[in-house]
């Protein structure tokens, strides 16, 4: 057992696996295993989001008397309630309990702060106790947001990338998901494996245009996902308008943690800017917001990085967005909503991928 499984098994409350089984008498335990001496005496539970991988709850509750510094309310996070998924996401539920317990404070992202996370040393079960961002709400990936939403959200990217730019201590953490040459072909086959179901699942909701940039897609992601690693940072994978969280103050976070790698900068940046805005939005803005995360990236000690770097960079990482959007359909529950949403993000990033020549890019050596 490793150093960071056995910080796992050392635990100050049990973690707990379904909604019923928070109880006033688990979060007091919680509570005070993070120095507030309260007994809880009430609590309400409310589902937050539509997380397919795991469940978030917000937890109103009182207490028997007034703790300053005690929040009203806070999210609690859970694993899936398919036994069979738990398993096959162990990986995805360990990159998120590393970034809460270990990364979070070296990075300038914004995101929840964290009061606990317990874990079974194989991440099998966990539970993550998190602050309540309301009133802030998450985006809307299918109708997309605004050029000032997504200007935002790319400024608080370099606030990740920033800090571990270029970091090789990131690739000696025993638990954080770095992908290789063999995991890299691995990826780019299960596309390729997939893709075609998926493709006659989306059906008309593309346009001819788009399904063949997707069969194009599917020839490069190798060299794609091989492409420029002397340039790395820790990145978030899935950095997409459901998953960041827009509060009425301009403040922007980042939730949902499962899918951080270390890898091209860029692919997330392209990713939210590909999906989250109209191709004519996108045109008229993107020199501009990449002009504006690179700013962000020197203001944090990046150097050695020109501008016309980071556009290529863009460029290419614009094939983050199918690569997820196909793996997430795929492997993810079916809904009517999310079949609407990754259509969505396919359309937006295919054309995106067309203005911006990202797949000769890639062809090419990139």
């Amino acid at each position: 057992m490793d150093e960071f499984a056995r910080d796992l098994a050392v635990a100050p409350v049990e973690p707990i696996d379904v909604a019923a089984d928070l109880t006033p008498s688990w979060l007091q335990g919680a509570l005070r295993a993070v120095g507030h001496d309260v007994t809880v005496t009430k609590l309400e539970v409310e589902p937050v989001g539509t997380g397919q991988l795991s469940v978030s709850l917000r937890v109103r509750f009182d207490v028997a008397t007034p703790v300053s510094g005690l929040p009203r309310s806070v999210v609690v996070k859970i694993p899936s309630a398919d036994q069979g998924l738990r398993s096959f996401l162990r990986k995805a539920y360990l990159s998120e309990i590393g970034f809460y317990r270990e990364l979070a404070a070296t990075v300038d992202v914004d995101a929840p702060a964290c009061h606990l996370v317990v874990a079974t040393p194989d991440a099998s079960s966990f539970t993550i106790i998190l602050e309540d961002m309301a009133p802030a709400t998450p985006g809307d990936q299918i109708s997309g947001a605004t050029v000032a939403e997504v200007a935002r959200a790319s400024r608080n990217l370099a606030g990740l990338h920033g800090p571990r730019w270029g970091d090789p201590a990131l690739w000696e953490s025993p638990w954080l998901e770095t992908q290789d040459a063999t995991a890299n072909q691995f990826l780019a086959e299960m596309f390729s494996a997939v893709l075609p179901q998926v493709a006659e699942r989306l059906g008309a909701a593309l346009s001819p245009a788009d399904h063949a940039t997707l069969r194009e897609v599917a020839t490069v992601l190798g060299d794609f996902l091989t492409a420029r690693s002397h340039r790395y940072a820790l990145i978030h994978g899935d950095y997409r308008l459901d998953n960041l969280l827009f509060g009425p103050d301009g403040r922007v976070s980042a939730v949902d943690w499962q899918t951080m790698t270390v890898g091209l900068p860029a692919r997330d940046l392209a990713y939210v800017i590909g999906t989250s805005l109209t191709a004519a939005d996108r045109r008229a803005a993107e020199a501009d917001l990449v002009r504006d995360y690179w700013e962000e990236l020197l203001r944090r000690d990046v150097t050695g990085y020109s501008l016309d770097e980071c556009f290529d960079d863009y460029r290419l990482g614009m094939l983050q967005c199918p690569l997820i959007a196909v793996l997430g359909m795929a492997y993810g529950t079916p809904t009517d909503r999310g079949d609407a949403m990754f259509a969505a993000m396919i359309d937006r990033s295919c054309q995106a991928i067309r203005d911006l020549g990202s797949i000769a890019l890639a062809a090419g050596g990139a």
